[in-house]
């Protein structure tokens, strides 16, 4: 069956243990609410670069799967959805996602973004938060690049300014927080704000840049956005903690930060740009 499971005894892998914020459940269950808060500004996203029913989508750094499955209905049973990701343990997720909602026409593939996804294979490309984690994101674009067929487009939401998120008043914990997970981002090879470079990359590579929209939100606690940087705040201190970057002491007070915050606080979320690339036919 094209979507079996993973077998138990496979997971583990160093790509599931290199990843800067893991493969576990509770990282699969924060990346789903995520996913919820950003379906909106996504399917929009979808819409503006032409992905419709019959079409062959490349969901690139497919994570657990919650994109995948909903390119797979977008696109329909005549469609066809190859989603990339190297670590096993979030294609069993991912697969068992789209065998649970009996969707056919997902092919998940193991495999990391710096290696070929073949040539001339799809009609789109979904990339999100992809390019700014990995060491060589232009290896990875060009890669992409190739997997396009001629008139194809490909989408991508990535960080323009992390820095840009804040806490209206401003919150001295939250902006070390957030420095140290740049700093962290960085020190493991990525590029938070690799959105700022994605325009002239994509051009490089013959890409025809058709439009670049800045996403970005300012919301108080009762807004269902809040629950997105809530959700991270409320994990990766820990991570931060295991990995060196903070005391066991600092990482609770850090856990709790928008739990403290003063009644009527706001945020402003990071900036993420939406830029969309179309190949010529």
């Amino acid at each position: 069956m094209l979507l079996k499971r993973m077998r138990d005894s496979e997971r583990g892998t160093m790509a599931d243990r290199d990843y800067v914020l893991g493969t576990e459940d509770e990282e699969i269950e924060r990346l789903g609410l995520q996913h919820r808060v950003w379906r909106a500004r996504m399917l929009e996203g979808w819409r503006r670069a032409g992905i419709g029913p019959g079409k062959t989508v490349l969901d690139v750094g497919a994570g657990p799967g919650w994109a995948s499955v909903d390119l797979a209905e977008l696109v329909g049973p005549a469609g066809r959805v190859i989603a990339v990701e190297r670590s096993r343990r979030f294609l069993d997720s991912l697969a068992a996602r789209a065998e649970a909602r009996r969707l056919a026409n997902v092919e998940p593939r193991e495999q990391d973004v710096t290696e070929s996804f073949g040539e001339a294979i799809a009609d789109h490309a979904w990339c999100r938060w992809l390019l700014c984690f990995v060491p060589d994101p232009r290896r990875a674009l060009a890669n992409i690049v190739r997997a396009l067929k001629p008139g194809g487009t490909a989408i991508f939401h990535e960080y323009a300014d992390y820095g840009g998120w804040q806490m209206m008043p401003p919150s001295e914990e939250l902006d070390r927080f957030r420095t140290l997970v740049m700093k962290s981002w960085r020190d493991a090879g990525g590029e938070p704000d690799i959105a700022l470079h994605l325009p002239l990359w994509a051009a490089a590579e013959g890409l025809e840049v058709q439009e670049v929209r800045p996403l970005v939100e300012i919301v108080g606690r009762d807004d269902f956005t809040w629950q997105w940087p809530a959700s991270f705040m409320s994990v990766n201190p820990y991570r931060l903690r295991d990995l060196g970057y903070v005391e066991a002491e600092e990482a609770e007070r850090m856990a709790t930060v928008l739990d403290r915050a003063p009644q009527g606080a706001l945020l402003i979320t990071p900036l993420v740009a939406e830029v969309i690339v179309r190949k010529p036919a």
